[in-house]
């Protein structure tokens, strides 16, 4: 096969995984048919740059490397959807970008190489804390969710007693019958 025929079928390739990505949720043979294509993406892209020489050649497999890792990590993030894989996901695309730069790198020398080196591993290192701030903030919004449905519950439980109560009390100026069966209305009323 020749570059043009490899993009093509690379391209297509692409294209049906990412109409797979446009949906919510992964059934389990969508996601092993969905594996199977970033494989079969990451050999064509990998074996187009068998033609390429020097550092160029690193660099298009390290890039190939790269799309590869992110997109099992994507992959994985919409098949289980958490905070944990989404910050998975961001932490793959952040090393997997560091080593293309760092890569890329290569093509310098000196001083000038190693400025290079040290802004990539700058970008990773940012990147990285970047997904763990959100995967914090996620887990805090969480967090902060279960104590507000608690205490709305606690709050809508205590208005419950305190209105119980009063219809109990109620029931007090009344005597035989009548007083029992304001009792059952306000045990029924309120859930008691």
């Amino acid at each position: 096969m020749n570059n043009l025929q490899l993009h093509i079928v690379a391209l297509a390739i692409g294209m049906a995984f990412a109409t797979q990505a446009s949906a919510d949720e992964l059934s389990k043979a969508q996601y092993k048919t969905a594996k199977e294509s970033i494989s079969t993406t990451y050999k064509t892209e990998k074996s187009a740059c068998e033609s390429m020489a020097s550092n160029a050649k690193d660099v298009c497999i390290e890039e190939a490397k790269a799309k590869e890792k992110i997109a099992k990590a994507d992959l994985e993030a919409r098949y289980s959807p958490s905070a944990k894989t989404t910050y998975k996901a961001r932490v793959a695309k952040a090393e997997a970008e560091y080593a293309v730069e760092k890569e890329r790198c290569d093509d310098s020398a000196g001083n000038a190489k190693d400025v290079c080196v040290k802004e990539a591993k700058a970008k990773e290192i940012t990147a990285i804390a970047d997904a763990k701030a959100a995967e914090k903030t996620s887990d805090a919004k969480s967090t902060s969710k279960e104590k507000i449905s608690d205490a709305r519950k606690e709050a809508t439980d205590d208005k419950a007693s305190a209105q119980y109560k009063l219809a109990t009390e109620k029931c007090d100026s009344q005597s035989g019958a009548a007083k029992d069966k304001c009792v059952a209305d306000a045990k029924l009323q309120y859930g008691k």
